[in-house]
């Protein structure tokens, strides 16, 4: 007679992701996730390969996550850059984890499809992919120094995020390539 299951799959991500925020990724392990969700480490492996196999369905969902943050914005670029800055504070770890490790195609094209709409919307279709692109990495680079700690000479990092939201929106809407 086959055993009950006693979690599912989800239940497992979600244990990832809660160990991973609590720890960072060097914390996520079977036997970590295992106590969390209640079961004994073996039995996760009914639905999870290995611990890499979790990792990246914590990226999955992580990426899944964003994407509905993104969607549930005002769908400006800033309302995007803003949102995308809050979801790196509220999970900086799987922020961190999403450009350690690659999600899927699908995800990530979900994902992106809110800042690729506003590019398009501010700059025209050629150049959207372009701008979504500097948007994006301007941000990433932001937040991922801001999350380390790297801004250190003073001011106010918030007003520093705006002003460079400002200046990115000037340049965006100016005419020319």
């Amino acid at each position: 007679m086959p055993t009950p299951d006693r979690t599912s799959l989800a239940a497992i991500v979600d244990a990832g992701r809660d160990v991973l925020e609590l720890g960072g990724a060097a914390k996520v392990t079977m036997q970590a996730v295992a106590d969390r969700v209640g079961v004994r480490a073996p039995s996760l492996y009914k639905r999870v390969r290995d611990r890499d196999a979790l990792l990246q369905l914590v990226v999955e969902a992580t990426v899944d996550d964003l994407g509905a943050r993104l969607a549930a914005s005002d769908g400006s670029l800033v309302g995007l850059a803003r949102g995308y800055r809050s979801f790196a504070h509220d999970h900086p770890e799987g922020f961190r984890l999403m450009y350690a490790m690659s999600g899927s195609a699908d995800a990530l094209r979900r994902a992106s499809e809110p800042v690729l709409t506003a590019a398009r919307d501010a700059v025209g279709a050629e150049h959207a992919l372009d701008a979504a692109r500097l948007l994006t990495a301007w941000a990433t680079g932001f937040v991922n120094m801001e999350l380390a700690g790297a801004f250190q000479l003073g001011g106010d990092v918030d007003e520093a995020f705006e002003y460079g939201l400002e200046r990115l929106e000037v340049a965006l809407a100016s005419p020319g390539r």
